[in-house]
């Protein structure tokens, strides 16, 4: 198949796999903390979960257990429908996998996809010497690992596991030496070399200083109108003179 002609702006790299496809993917460079040159970079202390965060992280992997157990106990037909709805309403997942120095991969898979389909596209993407040594796919906070080996992940697909429409994954090696922050991700070259930088955070302070912006003063139309509710020097006269 042909590949379509690039445009000028920074477009998603192209990665033959074994099967003989074209997969279309994008690579993101760390976010650097060292230069001021982006204003809007986040801190680290941005991505410390506060008792807020943890809380609804809870909620919301108390409701993923909840619905995994629940899941047998429903009807065939009733289960069956379900899983269409979530296709039709998210036919496809983004998954976001960040390596521990923060490059991150990032790929749209079909959400009837399983978990295996995400380990073999991060696979591909690593070096030669790499490829033999084990990783692991997991979520945090709160941790959940995405395991191809345990029955209750591998069988599922993406839109069942509560990945659609988008997640990010975090990824961990077994070689611990390949887990430092100041170890770059061990992609191929040829993979590396088209990363892009990272898209600005969503300015959200803007509308919510939209919103919280001051009443303008009153105008003099008002202020007069209160003077008229006075009562005239001539109508005061009158009522004297009764």
């Amino acid at each position: 198949m042909a590949e379509s002609a690039q445009s000028s702006s920074p477009s998603p790299a192209v990665l033959a796999n074994s099967g003989g496809d074209q997969s279309q993917f994008k690579v993101y460079k760390p976010p650097t903390t060292t230069t001021p040159a982006n204003p809007q970079e986040l801190p680290d202390t941005y991505f410390t979960p506060t008792a807020a965060d943890l809380k609804a992280a809870q909620a919301t992997l108390s409701a993923r257990t909840q619905s995994l157990v629940n899941a047998p106990l429903q009807v065939r037909a009733a289960r069956e429908a379900s899983e269409k709805a979530k296709r039709d309403r998210w036919p496809n997942t983004t998954i976001r996998v960040r390596f521990s120095d923060r490059t991150q991969l990032e790929k749209t898979f079909p959400s009837t996809d399983k978990i295996r389909s995400v380990y073999a596209f991060v696979r591909s993407s690593l070096r030669d010497d790499v490829k033999p040594i084990k990783f692991i796919l997991y979520q945090s906070p709160p941790k959940r690992d995405l395991k191809v080996s345990d029955p209750k992940v591998r069988d599922l697909s993406l839109a069942e596991l509560q990945l659609a429409p988008s997640s990010v994954l975090l990824l961990r090696f077994e070689e611990e030496s390949l887990n430092g922050s100041d170890i770059p991700a061990p992609l191929m070259l040829s993979i590396a070399a088209q990363a892009m930088d990272l898209p600005p955070p969503p300015d959200f302070d803007a509308g919510v200083t939209e919103q919280r912006k001051p009443a303008s003063a009153p105008t003099t139309a008002s202020t007069s109108t209160g003077s008229e509710k006075k009562i005239p020097k001539w109508l005061q006269a009158g009522l004297r003179k009764k």
